[in-house]
């Protein structure tokens, strides 16, 4: 004999789609983040390589013409304040961190070089440094959309270090 199924399949695949979807959506905004992340990345290596080879910049003093225009450089793509839209949303100037960093000869180790003749300070008679270490040490929010998922946003704090090639 045999027995009558009906239903049994739609059944399945009622519990099966949102399992499914649920993944798929969630595979999407893994790649979001990840472009995010990649876009936070390359233009925050941008205004490195910018700041990286301008002259006679102060890296000791926030308001230095070269390190606004390589901040602004990182988020709208032209060293100008003005009329221009930042790359992602609701990223900020203030966000952006640029900080130096030099080879300690005794120990080979890399440290913050402070501002003082003896660190950093060009204005005050200091040697160069030897990288610029661009960051945004309070992160980036992303937040994720997942059916069914209340998750909190994500933090990306990207960090990128170059040789400095100026004077």
């Amino acid at each position: 004999m045999r027995r009558r199924r009906r239903g049994g399949s739609v059944i399945e695949v009622a519990l099966f789609v949102p399992l499914v979807v649920t993944l798929l959506v969630g595979m999407v905004q893994i790649g979001k983040i990840t472009y995010v992340y990649y876009t936070l990345r390359k233009a925050l290596f941008t205004a490195a390589r910018y700041v990286s080879v301008q002259q006679n910049v102060n890296f000791c003093d926030d308001a230095n013409a070269a390190i606004v225009a390589a901040k602004n450089f990182a988020v709208s793509g032209t060293s100008s304040e003005e009329g221009a839209d930042p790359l992602l949303p609701n990223l900020t100037t203030d966000m952006i961190s640029i900080s130096i960093e030099r080879v300690d000869r005794a120990s080979g180790s890399l440290g913050t070089c402070d501002c003082s003749v003896t660190g950093c300070d060009a204005a005050a008679g200091g040697r160069p440094p030897d990288f610029i270490v661009v960051s945004i040490p309070n992160g980036y929010n992303v937040s994720p959309r997942i059916p069914f998922l209340t998750l909190d946003p994500i933090p990306l704090r990207p960090q990128v270090r170059t040789p400095f090639g100026g004077t």
